[in-house]
């Protein structure tokens, strides 16, 4: 079977990005990367370049910038108040709000977002909201590890999260589920 529109895929991969090519992630052989092609789960040029391959078959391709997570953009660094991240008690939390931390926020309108520290200074916590991977050209090189028709519970299960992120949203015991409320499994 080809990888074409509603197949599940996995797949073993390398992905090497920056000047010097660094190893940025590899896939374990007992946890590939596992996606429902075609429902936007995964960047459309990534898509692209593996649509129609085969189990078995290799592949070895770049993404510019422009293809994946765009250029870094200088306004997505912004210095916020520093009383946004205090506590009840008044304090921020040093283990939390530090230079390199991952931070998980919300904007007035609810849209949950990430950031990273990049610098904490007295009266302003200094946050790259750009994604880590702008501005890098990713090279990708691996291997089809399997493809297979999807069932109709994978199907279901990623037409109705719309989370984007892997398609593989849980629900609790009450059937309520978003991404990056506890309940999703990314």
């Amino acid at each position: 079977m080809k990888i074409a529109k509603d197949a599940m895929v996995a797949l073993q991969y390398e992905l090497y990005g920056n000047e010097k090519g660094d190893l940025i992630e590899k896939t374990k052989k007992e946890e590939p990367l596992v996606f429902l092609f075609g429902q936007g789960t995964m960047l459309p040029s990534f898509e692209n370049h593996v649509e129609g391959l085969r189990e078995g078959d290799t592949f070895d391709f770049k993404l510019k910038p422009e293809e994946a997570y765009g250029e870094f953009n200088e306004e997505a660094v912004q210095d916020l108040d520093i009383n946004i991240f205090k506590g009840e008690d008044g304090n921020v939390d040093t283990n939390i709000i530090k230079e390199g931390n991952v931070v998980p926020l919300m904007t007035q309108d609810g849209q949950r977002l990430q950031a990273v520290v990049i610098g904490v200074t007295e009266d302003k916590v200094k946050m790259d909201f750009n994604h880590p991977l702008a501005g890098e050209t990713l090279h990708f090189k691996g291997t089809v590890a399997e493809v297979r028709e999807a069932t109709e519970a994978e199907l279901s299960a990623v037409q109705s999260c719309g989370c984007g992120e892997g398609g593989n949203c849980c629900e609790d015991e009450k059937g309520h589920g978003e991404c990056n409320d506890g309940n999703c499994c990314h």
